[in-house]
C-alpha cells in the first residue's frame, strides 16, 4: 500500500456491543455478542484497525477479551465485481505486463464503499479487457499501489499475475522511486529533513490516520521546499516528498504533523491559510489537496527494464503555483 486511495468509507456503519465479563478469545467473543458478523469477519476488521475498545485499536483477535464497551466500524457490503466503464485514461507506457497512467484528481483507485464506479479499474477493465480480470484479485484486478482518489498522478497497475506479483514485491521492499510535490501552508521547518514516525488510525476519529506515540505503522518521508511564498515568513511553500514507506494519507498526515498541511486539505488542513492564499487557492479552481504523484520509477518485474516517469503538475496545481508566485 503507498500514499493511498482512501480505504475509510464516509458511511462507516457502527456497531457497539459491550463485553460484561472478560475473558475468552476476543473474536470469538465479539462474533457472539454480534452474531451477524462472523467470526472471519470480526478477525479482518480488526486486521484492518476496525475495532476498538474505549478508544484503542485493537488487531490480535487471539487476545483476551477484557470487559467494557467495543466499538466495530462496518463498512458498507461493495459489488465484488466491478464493470467495464469506457473513462478516458491518459497512458504513459504500457506493454503486455503493465500499464502506467497518469490518474486524475477526483478517480479512486478502485471502487469501495461510496465510490462504486467510475474509478481507475472500471477505467482499466474497459481498455486492457480480459487480459486484466481477475489480476491481484476481482475486486481490484491489476491495482497493487494507490494514490488518494483527490491526489493525481502516476500509478501503475499489472496486466498479468507474474507483473503483479513482481511489483507487489517491489513495493514490499520500497525498490521503488516515488516522489511527490506539495504546496503547503507556510513552510516545513526545517527545510530539509526527514519525517520518521508511526501512523495508524486516530483515536479520535477512526476515518482519519495520525501519528501515534505506540502502535501504528512505521512511516518515513523525506522531504525538502523547493520555493517558498509571500516573504520572509512564508505564506505558503511547494514541497518535494520522496516516500521510504507507503502509509495510507502518509504525505498528508507528515505535513500536517509539522504544522504545513497541503493547501486544499479538507481533512488535514487544521486552521485556514492567510486571506492572500484562500484568493489564490479559489482563483487556481483547487478544491481538493495540493498533492501530486510526479514521479515513479521501478525495475521492470518481467523484462528487467528501469521504467522512469514524471508528470507535470495538473492544471489546477498550475494555476495554484503561478497565483502562489505573485504574492
Amino acid at each position: 500500500m503507498t500514499e493511498d486511495d482512501d480505504p475509510l468509507a464516509e458511511d462507516l456503519g457502527v456497531r457497539t456491543v459491550e463485553v460484561t465479563q472478560a475473558g475468552g478469545r476476543l473474536d470469538k467473543v465479539l462474533a457472539d455478542l454480534a452474531p451477524e458478523l462472523s467470526r472471519g469477519r470480526v478477525q479482518a476488521l480488526m486486521a484492518a484497525g476496525l475495532v476498538s475498545r474505549e478508544g484503542r485499536v485493537l488487531t490480535d483477535a487471539s487476545a483476551k477479551a477484557a470487559a467494557g464497551l467495543y466499538q466495530l466500524l462496518i463498512p458498507p457490503p461493495v459489488a465484488a465485481d466491478p464493470q467495464p466503464e469506457a473513462i478516458p485514461l491518459t497512458v504513459l507506457f504500457e506493454d503486455a505486463h503493465l500499464i502506467v497512467v497518469d490518474k486524475p484528481a477526483g478517480m479512486a483507485a478502485h471502487p469501495g464503499p461510496g465510490t462504486p464506479g467510475a474509478t481507475l479499474v472500471n477505467a482499466l477493465l474497459h481498455h486492457c479487457g480480459d487480459s486484466l480480470s481477475g489480476i491481484g484479485g476481482v475486486a481490484r484486478p491489476g491495482i497493487v499501489h494507490r494514490l488518494d482518489k483527490d491526489t493525481s498522478g502516476v500509478m501503475v497497475a499489472a496486466k498479468t499475475d507474474a507483473a503483479h506479483a513482481g511489483l507487489s514485491a517491489l513495493f514490499a521492499t520500497h525498490d521503488i522511486d516515488r516522489a511527490y510535490i506539495a504546496f503547503t501552508r507556510g513552510a516545513p521547518s526545517p527545510a530539509n529533513g526527514t519525517i520518521q514516525t508511526q501512523i495508524g488510525r486516530s483515536a479520535n476519529d477512526r476515518k482519519k490516520m495520525a501519528v501515534l506515540k505506540s502502535g501504528g505503522r512505521e512511516a518515513i518521508t523525506h522531504y525538502a521546499v523547493e520555493q517558498t511564498f509571500g516573504g520572509a515568513k512564508p505564506l505558503a511553500a511547494r514541497v518535494r516528498c520522496v516516500l521510504e514507506t507507503g502509509r495510507t494519507h502518509q504525505i498528508r498526515v507528515h505535513l500536517a504533523s509539522k504544522g504545513s498541511p497541503c493547501l486544499g486539505d479538507p481533512v488535514y488542513g487544521s486552521s485556514a491559510p492567510a486571506m492572500a492564499v484562500r484568493e489564490v487557492i479559489e482563483a487556481a479552481g483547487l478544491a481538493r489537496q495540493a498533492l501530486h504523484a510526479a514521479v515513479l520509477g521501478f525495475v521492470h518485474p518481467v523484462t528487467g527494464e528501469r521504467l522512469r516517469f514524471e508528470t507535470p503538475l495538473p492544471a489546477d496545481m498550475a494555476a495554484l503555483e503561478a497565483g502562489l508566485g505573485e504574492l
